[in-house]
């Protein structure tokens, strides 16, 4: 990964145009071409970033990124006061903590949680963009991708639909529901869920691992 602290403009020229008068910057150039343009505030999110497949061009003060449709990312360079690189390797991904692994590993061997009748076909079933948790069989034999998360946020469901995307371009597979399992669901990872027909279900862990609770209940 290189890194290059500069004062900077930058000039976006595609689909849409777009331009950052000068100021000091943050460039980030990864392992997979792609090169982002970060401020010191928003988080993670970039001011302007070019996806890979692009190619780097440098000149004397100025950078030009450009895709393989042609669009252009130009950044003029006023002052350069950093530039570093750094052999990061091969990153082994996210790792789920022993719940979520726990949990994936109990419904898989109880789908019937998620209905009568219903079948596990396979634990982490591979796609283009990563597994998918759970990969089962309704009822009625149509497909469903199952997502499980210890705590259920917009992330996950964002996950999921990318999932269900490529599943459902297979056809031996389509069409493929989803489902979004989890301990605790956030109310707005609820609403995208249902907005994009994906079917919440809260799990309770311990009930999966046959502990009674001790919890005085009215009903």
């Amino acid at each position: 990964m290189r890194l290059v602290i500069a004062k900077c403009s930058v000039d976006y020229v595609g689909r849409l145009s777009a331009h950052l008068p000068p100021a000091v910057r943050l460039l980030m150039v990864k392992a997979d071409g792609s090169v982002s343009i970060h401020a010191d505030d928003r988080a993670y999110k970039p001011l302007n970033w070019m996806s890979p497949p692009c190619k780097l061009q440098e000149a004397p003060g100025v950078w030009k990124v450009v895709n393989k449709a042609g669009e252009e990312l130009r950044i003029t360079l006023e002052e350069i006061f950093q530039d570093y690189s750094y052999e990061l390797g091969v990153d082994p991904g996210l790792q789920k903590d022993g719940v979520e692994a726990h949990l994936q590993e109990l419904l898989a061997e109880h789908p019937e949680t998620f209905g009568e009748g219903w079948t596990l076909v396979r634990r982490e079933f591979m796609t283009a963009i990563g597994p998918v948790d759970l990969l089962c069989k309704d009822a009625s034999g149509g497909s469903v991708a199952v997502e499980v998360k210890r705590r259920g946020e917009i992330d996950g469901v964002e996950q999921l639909t990318r999932y269900l995307e490529l599943m459902n371009r297979d056809p031996l597979l389509a069409p493929v529901k989803g489902i979004f399992a989890a301990q605790e669901i956030k109310p707005q990872a609820r609403v995208l869920a249902t907005d994009r027909g994906i079917r919440c279900v809260v799990v309770d862990y311990d009930k999966l691992r046959g502990m009674e609770r001790n919890e005085l209940t009215l009903f």
